[in-house]
């Protein structure tokens, strides 16, 4: 996430074998929910452009918008995470009925549960989302006597791999769970997603990866074009470009 060592490009390898090869399927839709509670759809932008956040309020905006900016900075390849509208992505997931836990069950009691248990908490992903927020910057306001989004970039990349390693202490707020099953699932969906969803603007990460959108069919593409560049990956095609 840092400047000096780019974890965002590191990221980008996981899903490329090579430059402009294609080396995964990614959904067309990009609505897979995050590890942190099971599928609920996806809240669909009315097109690629942010039409102004539906959930995030302004002090989650300025998190948001500091923390995409820092995971995903500006460089030759791709503009800033909130240009790429990965802060709208998340906002359009937790604004509709994922955020909404419209598929979990949430009759108590409430347990502690252990890991392989899967989402044990009693908020909903958009409470846990907005909770989590609200004790990542106080906490970060403890340390550094100033918020999240005032920080260096290098001080907020440093923070929050801290917070993914489980070294800061959110409260009552299991900040490492937060960032690790809920926030970087949402970042990773954001990239990848098709950009009716809000995010991905210009399908900017499917030509970073050479993957073609929605005209792929990806269990012959897995094959014929490993390790190859796939022709229609120059222009990929999302489900705006077939409506």
């Amino acid at each position: 996430m840092s400047e000096k060592a780019p974890a965002r490009r590191v990221f980008m390898m996981k899903f490329a074998g090579a430059t402009g090869a294609l080396a995964v399927g990614v959904s067309a839709k990009g609505a897979d929910a995050p590890a942190a509670a099971p599928a609920a759809g996806a809240t669909v932008a009315p097109t690629e452009e942010a039409a102004g956040y539906q959930s995030f309020g302004p002090d989650e905006i300025a998190f948001v918008e500091t923390m995409v900016n820092v995971m995903c900075p500006a460089d030759a390849l791709t503009p800033n995470g909130v240009d790429c509208g990965l802060a709208t992505y998340m906002d359009r997931q937790l604004a509709g009925a994922f955020g909404r836990g419209d598929r979990l069950y949430r009759q108590g009691p409430v347990r502690k549960g252990k890991p392989q248990h899967g989402y044990q908490l009693p908020l909903t992903p958009e409470q846990f989302f907005k909770a989590g927020v609200g004790a990542a910057d106080a906490a970060c306001r403890q340390r550094f006597a100033k918020g999240f989004d005032e920080l260096e970039p290098g001080q907020a990349d440093g923070f929050l791999q801290e917070i993914a390693a489980g070294k800061v202490d959110g409260g009552r707020v299991p900040l490492g769970q937060w960032f690790n099953e809920l926030v970087y699932p949402l970042f990773t969906q954001a990239c990848f997603a098709d950009p009716i969803y809000g995010g991905n603007h210009g399908k900017v990460f499917w030509k970073l990866i050479g993957y073609p959108g929605l005209p792929a069919t990806n269990s012959h593409n897995m094959v014929d074009f490993r390790g190859k560049p796939v022709p229609a990956a120059a222009n990929p095609k999302s489900i705006q470009d077939f409506s």
